[in-house]
């Protein structure tokens, strides 16, 4: 049976979860709550950078990514600093939808599943 490694454990859950090769990130979500959508988006996508960077991968790696946004209006804002940040070449899979989420001044939640 292969191993699962998780980092970052919590009471509630685990940043990250590693089996065969995969790595599986948490929803990842914005800490300075004051930020506009561009800046919470900025927020979550460097905090994908250094938990991919923590276990050998990087955003060129992904195989998937959900985005959860809590206004679907803002869309646009989150899209430009997407674009920006993404590999080009290695745009993934993504499904982008509008979501009540946990703590409503939380603009974006972010899911990322990708290769080591």
């Amino acid at each position: 049976m292969a191993e699962i490694k998780r980092s970052h454990i919590g009471k509630r859950l685990s940043e990250v979860a590693v089996h065969q090769g995969t790595i599986y990130l948490a929803g990842q979500v914005p800490s300075d709550i004051t930020e506009d959508m561009a800046g919470q988006t900025r927020q979550v996508l460097a905090s994908i950078d250094a938990l991919l960077a923590e276990h050998g991968s990087d955003k060129s790696r992904i195989l998937s990514c959900q985005i959860f946004l809590a206004d679907m209006s803002q869309v646009s804002a989150m899209n430009e600093v997407w674009d920006a940040w993404v590999a080009p070449g290695h745009t993934p899979p993504r499904a982008t939808v509008g979501a009540v989420l946990a703590q409503p001044e939380k603009l974006i939640e972010v899911v990322i599943v990708a290769a080591s």
